[in-house]
């Protein structure tokens, strides 16, 4: 995730919801980077991976907030449901380091029960029992990780623009009961439509417009070599010429700059060239699908 002034106001943002625990509401044009920075700042890929329980020792960095999108088709039943159900992965990934903690202080006391037994001289009588004992140390680990408290402090929603009144409801009554951050990501125009709403809109408390990157972001990012994960351009410096006709096409849209940087790497691979031109560019862009503004 490349961090660019939008991501950084965004984070922003994000650290005032949960601060103040209250609702936030994101919208931004399709393209512009939206889901790509809750997700990164969730850190939910992390939460979803194959390592998620590699989350360090007890003290470390705490995996705190959820990241949420509804079906198409969605209940609020559906909606609790799912939402309470990202919540308990965080719990139970913050309960994994008492677990594996409590794992290694039982195989050390089955280590010491074993070679205390071996080491006895049986024809004393039965060996003393050795403290604390096994079982006292699982039942002490036990009621710590109960005491566990569920680490979230904000939820955020993307695609809410698919939440009717009956879900924003919902939504509404997991922010009522949790004392938690609640961002919901859409559209322009979704703060329009929840002003109808003033149950629900008294509860926002601040409102960020995710805006398109600007030329002089997209200019750092190439004089960078920033590429898409995957793509691999020529090491060349940036003409002025290229470099504006990329600030043309793309118009600061954060998912169309990434879909012409795949495109060029296509075009140079098949025509078998080496550098990046403002004929390479305009190839690319007629092999992309652009909406009209």
């Amino acid at each position: 995730m490349v961090e660019t002034l939008a991501h950084r106001r965004f984070a922003e943002f994000c650290d005032a919801c949960r601060r103040y625990g209250y609702i936030g509401l994101c919208y931004g044009s399709p393209g512009v980077g939206k889901t790509l920075s809750a997700r990164s700042y969730s850190r939910w890929d992390k939460v979803k991976g194959p390592d998620r329980w590699n989350t360090g020792s007890a003290d470390g960095p705490t995996l705190d907030t959820v990241f949420y999108t509804p079906s198409v088709v969605n209940t609020p039943r559906g909606i609790d449901a799912e939402i309470q159900r990202a919540r308990g992965t965080l719990r139970e990934l913050a309960k994994q380091p008492y677990r594996d903690e409590t794992e290694r202080r039982l195989e050390a006391i089955q280590r010491r029960d074993e070679q205390h037994l071996c080491q006895h001289d049986w024809s004393s009588g039965p060996p003393p029992l050795l403290k604390p004992t096994y079982s006292q140390v699982s039942q002490e680990c036990a009621i710590k990780e109960l005491n566990i408290a569920d680490p979230t402090t904000l939820i955020v929603v993307d695609e809410a623009d698919r939440l009717r009144m009956a879900s924003l409801e919902q939504v509404r009554a997991v922010f009522d009961a949790g004392e938690i951050g609640v961002i919901l990501i859409g559209m322009p125009g979704l703060e329009k439509r929840l002003a109808r709403y003033p149950q629900f809109y008294s509860r926002i408390g601040f409102v960020h417009e995710f805006r398109p990157l600007a030329a002089k972001e997209i200019r750092q990012l190439l004089e960078q070599r920033w590429t898409p994960p995957g793509v691999h351009l020529p090491d060349q410096s940036s003409d002025p010429e290229t470099v504006a006709a990329i600030i043309r096409i793309t118009g600061g849209n954060f998912r169309l700059l990434n879909r012409l940087l795949t495109q060029m790497e296509r075009i140079l691979e098949v025509n078998s060239l080496e550098k990046v031109t403002k004929a390479v560019i305009e190839a690319a862009r007629e092999s992309l699908v652009i909406g009209q503004a």
